[in-house]
């Protein structure tokens, strides 16, 4: 099936790499207009770039998802340029790890700027754009760490639980208004993606330790997860995609898990 999404238009933060930039890819392949945010502005032009050369519409916008200010300009651009929202994928996020005696206030705080109020921002300020055609589907990206605890986790845990909620409390909000608009969370588990560098402790911004954070990723993906094996962005973008195409219309403030079986071990 072709054009799941055709002239839909789309917001991915986070777009520039990982799953934001599969389910970027994924949706461009089903006919979306697809509009990236990030704040790796070289990262996210050279994707904006290959996707305009396999023949999308798509821009780049950069974009500090904590700030307020931010999310308001970034709207208006959308709606500048398209002159609509149909699809907004509250990507964009940071994984950090320690012991909780150890873990600093700042960095706690920090996690939830990025994983939290950056979800709340993006539901506020592109639900009004949404609503002017009552359509819309909003999909947070959550975590299994947002239905179970994990050791040494207990900030990012928080940040992913707090989405998950926050999801169902505007689905319903959504849902007594009649406006149209579903809005779901997804729940990724092991992943290939950089955010394993700082989960893992393996590397930090810059560092070429890729192989060896590779190893440790799977490592822990034969211990734990009942298949054996890792999943990849495009595992991922292919549930966004349901619940960004019509074929979900009956679903909201649902979670969708994507992990391989792991939660259910």
């Amino acid at each position: 099936m072709a054009g799941r999404v055709q002239g839909k238009v789309a917001l991915i933060t986070g777009g520039a790499s990982g799953i934001g930039l599969g389910c970027a890819e994924r949706l461009a392949q089903e006919g979306a207009v697809i509009v990236i945010s990030d704040i790796q502005d070289d990262k996210g032009r050279e994707a904006v770039e290959a996707l305009r050369a396999a023949g999308a519409t798509a821009d780049y916008l950069h974009q500090d998802v904590t700030s307020e200010e931010a999310w308001i300009e970034t709207i208006g651009k959308v709606k500048a340029l398209h002159g609509r929202l149909d699809i907004l994928v509250n990507n964009a996020g940071i994984g950090l790890s320690g012991p909780v005696t150890d873990f600093s206030l700042a960095d706690f705080k920090r996690q939830m700027a990025i994983n939290v109020d950056g979800v709340f921002l993006g539901m506020k300020h592109s639900l009004p754009l949404m609503r002017e055609h009552q359509t819309g589907s909003i999909i947070n990206i959550s975590s299994i760490a947002g239905l179970k605890g994990s050791p040494n986790m207990s900030g990012y845990c928080a940040t992913k639980g707090a989405v998950r909620l926050m999801t169902k409390s505007v689905a319903m909000e959504c849902a007594n208004a009649k406006d149209g608009i579903r809005v779901n969370s997804m729940h990724p588990g092991i992943i290939e993606t950089p955010i394993w560098d700082t989960i893992i402790g393996t590397g930090g911004p810059g560092d070429n330790a890729r192989p060896q954070r590779d190893l440790a990723l799977d490592a822990l993906t034969e211990t734990a997860v009942p298949l054996g094996v890792k999943g990849f962005p495009l595992d991922i973008a292919n549930g966004v995609l349901w619940l960004a195409s019509d074929e979900s219309r009956y679903v909201t403030g649902a979670e969708m898990v994507i992990d391989g079986g792991l939660t259910v071990r």
